[in-house]
């Protein structure tokens, strides 16, 4: 198994959430923690970083002052951000971290900053949503 497939694997372990799926060829995980609003997480090993990508809501519409709320609250994340997907209608949470140096507490950090995000603005996402 290829060191930072293991390493992410066990610190995902540790963190106590559950891998609905691995895939050790193409350096995925999906992930789910249900009681921290975290389902269906996606991480790529894309060396030399690694890609935290959740699914938050699809938007109703192009809104600019959905949109200028979204950047705002980016600037209050503690890490990650806020982010479109290729179509545009897709609002997700990304963030990336360096393969090389990552450990435990950063990978939580990533995983806690989401977390408190989607207790604090969950209302707000779901009223963008289609």
């Amino acid at each position: 198994m290829d060191y930072h497939f293991s390493k992410v694997k066990h610190y995902l372990l540790d963190l106590e959430y559950r891998i609905a799926k691995e895939d050790e060829v193409d350096n995925i995980f999906v992930i789910e923690k249900e009681e921290a609003g975290i389902k269906n997480m996606i991480l790529v090993l894309a060396d030399p970083i690694l890609i935290l990508e959740q699914h938050l809501v699809e938007l109703k519409k192009d809104d600019m002052l959905v949109f200028k709320t979204l950047l705002q609250k980016n600037r209050e994340i503690v890490a990650g951000a806020f982010a479109l997907d290729h179509s545009g209608k897709s609002l997700i949470f990304r963030d990336t971290l360096q393969l090389e140096n990552l450990d435990l507490n950063e990978l939580e950090g990533t995983l806690n900053s989401l977390s408190l995000l989607l207790s604090e603005f969950s209302d707000q996402l779901i009223s963008y949503s289609a």
